[in-house]
């Protein structure tokens, strides 16, 4: 894959550790429409507990505690924005 890293982040948060992993690619990922290959991911002792990826043939989705679920890439920002609100509701 021929990407340019646009954002690597890892964190401590809460519980766990988030990872933020966010590349610009030449040609969408398919079935994905954008230029952008990612995922991102809240860990819990060793288990995610939410992740949003766009894994080529799945395209966009989301996995909050084991269920996964189509998701709707906007941009990278509302991407981040998204994946916190579901890191929130998943601590309560």
């Amino acid at each position: 894959m021929d990407a340019t890293p646009v954002l690597h982040e890892k964190r401590t948060h809460g519980a766990g550790f988030i990872e933020i992993v966010v590349w610009s690619v030449p040609r969408p990922v398919p079935p994905s429409t954008h230029g952008f290959k990612y995922r991102v991911a809240y860990v819990v002792g060793g288990q995610p507990v939410v992740r949003y990826d766009n894994e080529r043939g799945k395209g966009d989705h989301r996995h909050v505690r084991g269920r996964e679920r189509r998701y709707a890439f906007i941009d990278v920002a509302t991407l981040l924005a998204d994946f916190m609100r579901d890191v929130r509701e998943a601590q309560r």
